[in-house]
């Protein structure tokens, strides 16, 4: 009797969590972890930098939650950003996630400059018009969350000596899928 309970108690788990995620495919929710380094800037940099990158993305509610932790930069965090560009070559910027340099849309969250963990929220008034000439105009969160599921940008982090960016990480959604998050 035990081993039947403890069989329909496993079959209910495996259901449950394939329901969980059949529902999040079909809402178009995703999730993002990226590891970011100097190997991945253009050109590559050689740094003891490192972070992580993680996003959720809910389309339904139009927002991104993410977390970026960064550490071991060769010198203090001026900025951080998500960018339109594939891996071979710099983009524009289409979300700031924090900013030393007071060059950022209201309210956006100084970087810790020592290194740590930034949170926040993208929304659609949060995409920028730094890539419409590219076709990624400002407010077009379905667009960016697009350009995110194909590859198409990466987040990185800027730093004093390095300003046009000292780690990176290309973001790939449709690659992270089958991670375990």
């Amino acid at each position: 009797m035990r081993t039947l309970r403890f069989k329909l108690a496993i079959a209910v788990a495996v259901v449950s969590a394939l329901t969980v995620g059949a529902i999040a495919m079909a809402t178009g929710d995703r999730s993002i972890d990226e590891d970011l380094t100097g190997y991945e800037e253009v050109p590559a940099l050689s740094t003891p930098g490192v972070g992580e990158f993680h996003a959720f993305i809910n389309k339904s509610a139009q927002e991104i939650r993410y977390r970026l932790t960064f550490s071991r930069l060769e010198s203090a965090a001026t900025q951080s950003h998500i960018h339109f560009e594939n891996a071979t070559n710099n983009g524009p910027i289409v979300v700031f996630l924090c900013t030393n340099l007071g060059n950022g849309p209201a309210g956006t969250q100084g970087c810790p400059a020592n290194g740590g963990t930034i949170t926040g929220t993208i929304r659609p008034a949060d995409v920028g018009a730094g890539a419409a000439a590219q076709g990624l105009a400002a407010g077009e969160f379905d667009e960016f969350v697009r350009a995110l599921q194909s590859g198409a940008t990466y987040v990185n982090v800027h730093s004093a000596d390095r300003p046009s960016g000292e780690i990176r990480a290309q973001i790939d959604v449709d690659r992270d899928r089958g991670r375990h998050h």
